[in-house]
């Protein structure tokens, strides 16, 4: 990197960033789903609004991995191989960590995410593969969430504790550190380490570590609900990889005596604490007890979620949308033939991309319902199978499902879920068409949020943190078909915005039998989609346009991250 360079990103304070995935463009595989994109958006939305920030991320040379599908629906992983040098600058600067009682060199590779408005956020991302260090070591960044606890310990090392290194090495000064999700949590024990005082003679040593100055310097986003999605390991392994960086009874003060828990010393050395809607900040509140867990609901980044043929009519009739996105309350302005033609403009090209992956064929004048998200158990991808003959009563001849969406290499469950509905994608062929497209990303949920008539969401209550597809539906006037779980409990107007799936839940306490719920909401789905949805599409094409007028003008406009950010800046960066 040029000195003029440096000088340039480093003149100001930052707001530094850390997330283990970020997804900034489908070539950059560096992310698995949800949280990743939205890191990516994050970071769009502050180059957009000229924040003073910067981002931490690894390398994952690997990506996280390509998804094959055989025809009997079984996933097999493949690596996504792709080349850093494409895309990005290697710089000279290393710095190391300690690992397993030995010292680890980390490089990075520059990434700059710039505005038409002049901002810049540049990104890091840590690299361990380096002549200098052994064949294991080099693998530490090759794999987003790949091997064991060890593997994903020793990842967490490089992020934060190195990730703040090579910031102080590049000569960043840091106004906040922003930790999205535990992972980057280790990066609040360096911040320790800097920030020790100096006192020489204390009757218990732990006094010397300034708590509250880390504190005062860090920012928590907690996304799941779901225990797996909270790392947490045992001291032992701890003590193997990690070592003493501050002395081990400290490290159990702040993250927990039987294991060391991210989240919690994430939430024990951070002053702002929120969750990702506000539903799920109560789910959080309800989980951590007795910390102060605030909530700024989630948002999507509106030019990288906005298909080609609506971008030119927001163009035309809503100039500046792009980074204005309240502009979107305007979109009465728009006439109803130019939204249509937009929006089947945007099934054309997805029935031509539906076609060219499977050999299905999409008819664009059918009603298509879009389902995309990590395949797992609690999303529940089968729910709308659950009666069979009322689904071939219902939708024979008139309806077509797409789906898509990666089961994690180790969900076993998620797995035997996407061989389920390629089976009844070959009972149902011809009565009612069901594609399954392998290998989920960024390109393709763009097609996907655009392309379909109605976005469903079917998870069970309230493990939805948020859901961020959906906002990126109504970006394009697609209507939300949702249980009502995150985002969707604040950007549901029944029969204005969309519709919702089930009753409205109040608790924050999941049960893992929902067997109940499973039957209610499955006839809840069933009853709007005969009665509702369908007549509404085939029968009265200007109420249908009024709703994805709403959607855009009610949801997009509210739902997205440059709102986000700003809240951020305000209620979280400032303080």
């Amino acid at each position: 990197m040029s000195p003029e360079l440096l000088q340039r990103l480093t003149e100001e304070p930052k707001i530094a960033y850390f997330s283990m995935e970020i997804g900034l463009t489908a070539e950059i595989p560096t992310y698995s789903g949800g949280l990743g994109v939205l890191a990516g958006d994050t970071i769009k939305s502050a180059a957009d609004l000229a924040l003073p920030m910067v981002a931490v991320t690894l390398i994952d040379k690997r990506g996280y991995f390509r998804q094959v599908l055989d025809k009997n629906g079984r996933q097999t992983e493949e690596p996504e191989e792709w080349k850093p040098s494409q895309f990005m600058k290697l710089l000279p600067d290393k710095i190391s960590v300690e690992i397993e009682g030995r010292e680890v060199l980390v490089q990075s590779w520059l990434y700059e995410v710039k505005s038409l408005t002049g901002g810049n956020v540049p990104v890091f991302f840590l690299d361990t593969d380096m002549p200098e260090n052994g064949a294991d070591d080099r693998e530490i960044t090759a794999s987003l969430y790949g091997g064991d606890r060890t593997y994903r310990l020793k990842q967490e090392i490089v992020l934060g504790i190195g990730g703040a290194r090579m910031l102080r090495r590049l000569g960043f000064e840091i106004k906040k550190y922003h930790m999205n999700e535990g992972h980057a949590s280790l990066l609040a024990l360096e911040l320790l380490k800097e920030h020790k005082r100096d006192i020489e003679e204390v009757w218990d040593e732990r006094l010397v570590w300034d708590v509250e100055k880390v504190r005062g310097l860090c920012v928590f986003t907690t996304h799941t609900p779901v225990e797996a999605g909270h790392d947490k390991f045992p001291y032992d392994l701890v003590s193997k990889v990690l070592g003493e960086p501050i002395p081990l009874e400290v490290i159990k003060d702040l993250g927990g005596r039987d294991s060391l828990n991210m989240t919690l010393l994430a939430l024990n050395l951070s002053r702002y604490i929120n969750g990702v809607a506000k539903k799920h900040g109560e789910v959080s509140q309800d989980m951590f007890p007795g910390y102060k867990i605030h909530a700024i609901t989630n948002g999507v980044h509106s030019y990288t979620w906005t298909c080609e043929s609506f971008k030119k009519i927001y163009d035309k009739y809503l100039p500046g949308w792009a980074n204005e996105p309240e502009l979107f309350v305007r979109v009465g302005r728009i006439p109803d033939e130019e939204i249509w033609a937009a929006h089947m403009e945007a099934k054309k090209i997805l029935a031509d991309f539906v076609k060219a992956g499977t050999d299905i064929v999409i008819n664009p004048e059918l009603f298509t319902i879009g389902f995309a998200r990590r395949a797992t158990a609690y999303k529940r991808p089968d729910l709308l199978f659950t009666d069979m003959d009322r689904l071939l009563k219902i939708g024979r001849g008139r309806l077509q499902i797409i789906y898509a969406g990666k089961a994690h290499p180790k969900d076993e469950a998620g797995k035997w879920l996407i061989e389920k509905i390629f089976a009844i994608e070959e009972k149902l062929s011809g009565s009612i068409d069901i594609a399954y497209l392998p290998n989920y990303n960024m390109d393709m949920a763009l097609k996907l949020v655009s392309g379909v008539d109605v976005w469903l969401n079917t998870p069970k209550r309230p493990l939805e943190a948020s859901g961020t597809s959906g906002m990126k539906a109504s970006h394009n006037g697609v209507p939300n078909f949702s249980v009502l779980d995150g985002w969707w409990i604040e950007g549901h107007i029944e029969g204005f915005t969309g519709w919702s799936i089930g009753p409205y839940h109040s608790g924050n306490h999941f049960s893992e039998s929902g067997g109940q719920d499973d039957s209610k909401d499955a006839e809840d789905l069933y009853d709007k989609l005969e009665d509702i949805i369908l007549p509404t599409y085939y029968n009265d094409r200007h109420r249908w346009i009024r709703i994805m007028q709403n959607a855009i003008g009610k949801n997009a406009y509210y739902f997205n991250s440059h709102r986000m950010m700003r809240r951020y800046v305000t209620e979280a960066y400032i303080r």
